[in-house]
């Protein structure tokens, strides 16, 4: 299952692809917890992984890079500590450069050249080599889904996780499913009962506006729609209007660009909203500057996703991804959301590979994938809500769904809203075509 609030991510990227064409100081010893119970130190090859990434594409060079850094970081220092039962993990990168050819070429030199074990942090934005990752059963681990493609073949395994058949066909007879939590968490919590999307006029934005807006209206939302030129978009007249219909809640299916765009024109006309709410590829210590012309705005972003907030210090496991990324040359300036999923997904290898030399046996990608498809929720030592991988023949109709909430104050960066396990709800699971 896709949820909504990453699907926007991929719409608005898409989005802005059809236009393309026209920390802290901690000591080491905050590393050392996950070194308890690894294999005896055996020695040998290197255990080899690939990292696929559209780091070079059409909608920016820094757009997909995140989890890349956060997997890159977790390897070397897991390496720094011996590895995978005493042997070095080696990885190996390849940028597809956001094209369906340069994605196949990609897969084909990492999984027959390279002979990696697994895919890590798969963030790409055109996966045309997916079926071809299945079909060898390289399992691909902690990917993004910003197709369908995790929803879609066996093997695949998003940092989301999935209900689906993947049995060929995207989710459910061509539809997959996505809740109403974060539309839910905003009433409950704050009280909102209007709310404003605002889309380019292009055909994937104005689809995930669609899907925002049966989202809020099933649960209860008045629904104020606004959409504006691709080429030449009047944020301001949106802003205007948003302002005069007293919405409480603003999202969008745009790019970064374009959000900062439109809460600029926001702060002209002097709307305030209770929340300005984006999705976790927006979560990041960049804001200051992508926001820099909208303060009043800008301290009225939210984001809502499905991991821990980097920002959350208190929580052992993230004072480790910090450290790590400091380490990598990532400081408190170049942090975010994406980056600390890649780290999980580093680690959810880790533990998968781990079970293999465990048990005496090799690292092989049929070990590996045995260890992913097991069943059993995964959290990644607290950094993600619960993961599971199962197969349901019927799609889901309602789903009990947590979601973490993180909202932008200009003095404290992102700042944690509740429990992220504790922040649930009972909802709806709406369909829409991928």
């Amino acid at each position: 299952m896709v949820r909504p609030r990453t699907l926007g991510a991929a719409l608005a990227l898409t989005a802005l692809l059809a236009g393309a064409g026209c920390g802290s100081r901690l000591p080491e010893s905050d590393f050392e917890r996950r070194a308890t119970g690894a294999a005896p130190d055996r020695g040998g090859p290197p255990v080899r992984v690939g990292v696929l990434t559209s780091a070079t594409s059409p909608v920016g060079g820094s757009a997909f890079t995140g989890p890349r850094d956060g997997a890159r970081a977790y390897f070397d220092h897991l390496n720094e500590r011996g590895g995978v039962g005493g042997r070095k993990v080696e990885v190996h990168t390849c940028d597809d450069g956001g094209s369906g050819v340069g994605n196949n070429d990609c897969v084909h030199k990492l999984l027959d050249e390279k002979k990696v074990v697994a895919l890590v942090a798969t963030t790409v934005l055109d996966y045309a080599g997916a079926p071809r990752v299945s079909e060898a059963g390289v399992p691909d681990i902690g990917g993004q889904p910003i197709g369908a493609a995790y929803d879609t073949y066996p093997h695949l395994y998003g940092i989301y996780g999935s209900s689906a058949p993947r049995d060929g066909e995207a989710g459910w007879d061509g539809r997959l499913y996505g809740g109403t939590e974060v539309y839910r968490y905003f009433k409950r919590a704050h009280g909102a009962r209007t709310a404003a999307v605002v889309s380019y006029n292009q055909a994937a934005s104005a689809a995930y506006a669609r899907l925002v807006r049966r989202g809020l209206e099933r649960e209860g939302y008045e629904v104020v729609t606004e959409q504006v030129d691709f080429a030449l978009p009047n944020f301001r007249a949106a802003a205007a209007d948003l302002k005069d219909r007293g919405a409480d809640l603003v999202f969008d299916a745009m790019d970064t660009h374009g959000n900062a765009r439109l809460c600029a024109a926001m702060d002209d006309v002097g709307a305030e909203v209770t929340a300005k709410v984006t999705n976790v590829q927006n979560w990041s210590s960049s804001v200051p500057e992508d926001y820099k012309d909208a303060p009043r705005c800008r301290n009225a972003l939210w984001a809502t996703g499905s991991s821990r907030n980097y920002e959350d210090t208190g929580h052992p496991a993230v004072r480790a991804f910090r450290a790590g990324m400091k380490k990598a040359g990532k400081g408190e300036g170049s942090l975010s959301q994406w980056q600390l999923e890649g780290w999980a997904a580093a680690m959810w290898f880790t533990d998968a590979a781990r079970s293999c030399a465990a048990s005496g046996g090799e690292v092989t990608r049929a070990c590996v994938d045995r260890f992913m498809s097991r069943g059993e929720p995964y959290d990644a030592d607290g950094l993600l809500l619960p993961v599971t991988y199962e197969k349901s023949a019927e799609p889901p109709t309602s789903r009990r769904t947590c979601v973490s909430v993180a909202r932008w104050k200009d003095d404290e960066g992102w700042v944690t809203q509740g429990d992220m396990n504790r922040t649930c709800f009972d909802v709806p699971q709406l369909s829409y075509q991928p």
